[in-house]
């Protein structure tokens, strides 16, 4: 079994790869500075963001192994596990690493609304892949929150700084993402129609009457990607998040069926619901009135 590097505190990653540690919740790292630097398979409990200068290859998120391309940013959550297995030898790797523990954001706007950074739960194959003017935006950002660990002044207000730097950061991320999901491109130009072919795939194999209704997770596992990376991206393209998508579809061939005379219940089965009830409500709620009467119109 591959060794994993628990990573319970921003301390544990420090010393482990022998950068200085500043602060006891956050740690800027610069890795073009470090002398004895060694790959490691992490188990987080702790927030991170890297940004390569290099090409990773064989990085392990999950049980999956990409290649990260040079100058992409990655961001993993508490709970997650990534990076690459140690084989003892020391490398030289380039880019930048921020890690903050969880204790800092409490009591903190930042700490509720953390869940909101959705990329925090992307896949490596999904990372920011920034322009120069990006890049030095985000490294900018990592300098100026290194200096304030880095200057020993240790008051009442530090927290407040330090957590208002990560937010700053954040927001920047998060707004190259929207960038990066709304810029055409040949991966994102189809995803609507694989989306649609994937649907109606699924109703022609008749696999709703084994598994119910498909879901936002099946389908983007089905489509290579993240269930957060999908919902972002669809609801970039579209204003709408995949659920809304899934719910028209349904309600489209409810029309259908119901046109044919199928009756409620059949319906509601030949759909996947799991009572006729859900579908009823779901109906009232897309057309405006209950399924019986909208055959009666």
């Amino acid at each position: 079994m591959d060794k994993i590097l628990k990573v319970h505190t921003v301390g544990d990653y420090e010393r482990y790869i022998g950068a200085p540690e500043l602060h006891p919740l956050v740690s800027v790292i610069h890795y073009d500075e470090l002398e004895h630097c060694r790959h490691s398979l992490n188990n987080y409990d702790v927030y991170a963001l890297f940004l390569a200068d290099v090409l990773l290859e064989d990085l392990v998120y999950g049980v999956v192994t990409y290649d990260l391309n040079a100058q992409a940013l990655m961001c993993v959550a508490p709970g997650q596990i990534g990076g690459k297995v140690d084989t003892g030898e020391e490398i030289q790797t380039r880019g930048w690493a921020l890690l903050f523990s969880p204790d800092i954001l409490s009591g903190t706007d930042l700490g509720r609304k953390i869940s909101r950074y959705s990329f925090f739960s992307y896949n490596t194959s999904e990372a920011l892949l920034m322009t120069p003017q990006q890049r030095e935006t985000i490294v900018s950002l990592f300098e100026s929150l290194r200096a304030e660990l880095a200057n020993g002044q240790k008051d009442e207000y530090q927290q407040s700084v330090i957590v208002s730097w990560l937010s700053l950061i954040l927001d920047n991320v998060g707004r190259f993402y929207q960038t990066q999901l709304s810029t055409p491109s040949k991966r994102t130009s189809d995803i609507l129609h694989r989306f649609e072919d994937l649907l109606i795939r699924y109703y022609s194999e008749d696999k709703q009457l084994e598994y119910g209704i498909p879901t936002v997770s099946w389908c983007a596992s089905e489509l290579f990607l993240s269930a957060g990376y999908f919902s972002d991206l669809v609801r970039t393209l579209t204003g709408e998040g995949p659920q809304r998508h899934i719910r028209r579809f349904l309600m489209e061939k409810a029309r259908t069926l119901l046109a044919d005379g199928r009756s409620v219940s059949e319906t509601a089965d030949a759909l996947g619901f799991d009572y006729p009830q859900h579908f009823t409500r779901v109906f009232k709620n897309h057309f405006g009135v209950v399924p019986s009467k909208y055959q009666k119109q």
